[in-house]
């Protein structure tokens, strides 16, 4: 079997296999390569790493790392025997996305308990599955991000295997799998790439960032792409949700976002079914989504944050922090229609100009992802509390109507379409004590800054904390849950059945407001929303669905669909 890494770095490098030291041979491109014969005959299930200046480190690729981040890798070989042979893909246009944690999802946290889980989700409607990150990090417990070895599977959560019978079990249901990667930066524990050579380039709010422009970069850049590839090519995902991708510092002429666009089509074409690439980006700017040959990166999507702020702060009151701006009178009606609120406009939080408009007569809604809750509303608020925590079931159900009835790509939250109780609060469990306690103090006092007091803030090493963020599945019949639940899955049948709920075309999407109540006109058909505290009247026609208790009139925080007649 031949090992192999780029290391341009240290002047030499070993190879430890079944427990000996082998010498590599070093290219004109500083690639190490070692040709052993493991102890056992065949190379599956050989643990090896490689060695410099005496200290043993995991595979910068490895696919396997059964023991932890710091032990040694396992070979690893794509011998799984599939049964989505006749999987074609979906594609993104009229899909609704499903947010799921898969530690949390079940009370076992494993990707076998969530294959049990996946009949509800095909009874609620939905049609992509995105699953936070599964890639190794330090520790048992993690929202993910905080991954060092991008291409190795989680052991705690199944590993390689234990992924690939999720996705397979997906496409047998007729769901499509989004994964979430993490391209930005590095967890701080665990992250031996500059051992190896010129990987890293300064540091972002999370942790050091990848070199993808300067000396060195080309095989960093690889380096990504690659991995990309990997869950697209070898665990059969449909498509990618890549992290903060504002924070990827590239100034080459062709970003490393446009040229994974380029990879990720061509991988598509000779699948033969559609591969996704959904971004989530704090700029503002829709030349992400925009084709290349319109001068944009050829991105698919990308999470749409001023959907969300200005439904959150319609919904909740809320105005602090980021949400002050989005107080603003008309707030809702203008994002609704034009994407983003901040669109060359001053941004208090900011404290500058921000934002592009979108040309709306030539991008399709469903380039936008809407939500009222996704991880990190929820998980980066101090007590990870729900919007079950702070509103009526009522304007949940109202804001939910605004979102799957609108012209963007829908995403749900594991547990919202329940009303769960639970909050999905942050939590990690690195071993080393010095680090967990620099995260629990950080982490107290950056929301102190922001007026929440320490003691509002969970533990985030507390094991109490994971447990307090698992779904409650009981709760999916009991009353008052079970109701929320039924609203969810006739709203998304509703959009299903009627395609102008769908029609992605935002130069045909109108929105009238008149104070707390929203009137979306949807072709022949309207979306009533009432947050007020007085009934309000219903347009002509046959009301289609509605949360209403006055079958005349529309209540307080309540929503009706009206096709005309």
């Amino acid at each position: 079997m031949i090992f192999s890494v780029w290391a341009p770095t240290p002047e030499s490098v070993h190879v430890r296999v079944d427990g000996a030291d082998h010498e590599m041979k070093r290219d004109g491109d500083w690639w190490y390569s070692a040709e052993i014969d493991p102890a056992a005959g065949s190379p599956e299930g050989t643990d090896y790493a490689f060695v410099i200046e005496g200290e043993a480190y995991p595979d910068p690729r490895s696919l396997w790392q059964p023991n932890g981040v710091h032990e040694a890798s396992r070979v690893y070989r794509h011998s799984f025997e599939w049964t989505d042979g006749g999987w074609t893909g979906r594609a993104l246009p009229g899909g609704v996305i499903y947010e799921l944690h898969i530690g949390t999802f079940t009370p076992e946290g494993t990707f076998d308990a969530a294959i049990g889980k996946l009949d509800h989700l095909v009874d609620l409607g939905v049609t992509f599955v995105e699953v936070m990150p599964v890639n190794s990090f330090d520790g048992v417990e993690g929202w993910g991000y905080d991954g060092v070895l991008w291409g190795a599977v989680h052991e705690p959560y199944g590993g390689p295997d234990g992924f690939k019978r999720f996705v397979d079990a997906c496409h047998a249901r007729g769901l499509a799998v989004l994964l979430d990667v993490v391209y930005n930066h590095l967890g701080p524990s665990g992250a031996y790439l500059d051992k190896f050579g010129p990987y890293f380039a300064g540091r972002n709010e999370w942790g050091p960032g990848l070199n993808l422009d300067g000396p060195g970069s080309d095989e960093v850049r690889r380096y990504v792409i690659d991995n990309a590839l990997q869950w697209l090519r070898d665990f059969h995902v449909d498509g990618l949700r890549l992290d903060a991708v504002h924070a990827l510092a590239d100034q080459r002429a062709v970003h490393v976002l446009e040229e994974l666009a380029i990879e990720v089509d061509a991988l598509s074409a000779s699948a033969g079914r559609p591969l996704t690439l959904i971004a989530e980006s704090d700029l503002n700017d829709a030349r992400l989504v925009t084709a290349r040959e319109g001068g944009g990166y050829g991105l698919h999507a990308q999470w749409a944050d001023d959907l969300h702020h200005c439904l959150h702060v319609a919904l909740t009151g809320e105005t602090f922090g980021y949400y002050e701006d989005f107080a603003a009178p008309g707030a809702v009606k203008n994002t609704l229609e034009k994407v983003f609120f901040h669109a060359g406009t001053w941004s208090s939080f900011r404290e500058k100009h921000h934002g592009k408009p979108v040309d709306t007569a030539l991008i399709p809604g469903y380039r936008f992802l809407a939500y009222t809750q996704n991880h990190d509303q929820i998980g980066n608020r101090a007590a990870g509390d729900r919007l079950t925590a702070t509103v009526s079931t009522g304007r949940l159900l109202c804001g939910a109507a605004i979102v799957l009835c609108s012209p963007y790509t829908p995403m749900i939250f594991m547990g919202e379409e329940w009303a769960a109780s639970t909050p999905w609060q942050f939590f990690a469990s690195f071993p080393d004590q010095g680090l967990a306690e620099a995260v629990r103090t950080g982490r107290r006092r950056e929301f102190a800054k922001h007026g929440w007091g320490e003691s509002e803030v969970p533990d985030p090493m507390s094991p109490q904390t994971v447990e307090n963020s698992r779904l409650r599945w009981d709760e999916v019949t009991e009353a008052g849950h079970a109701e929320v639940l039924e609203t969810y899955r006739a709203l998304i049948a509703l959009r299903r059945s009627r395609p102008e709920l769908a029609d992605p075309r935002l130069d045909r999407f109108v929105v009238e407001q008149d104070g707390e109540c929203f009137v979306l006109h949807r072709g022949t058909t309207r979306v009533v929303v009432n947050l007020g505290t007085t009934p309000v009247p219903l347009p002509q026609g046959d009301v289609l669905l509605t949360s209403s208790a006055n079958p005349s009139s529309l209540s307080p925080e309540s929503f009706a669909v009206v096709a005309s007649t």
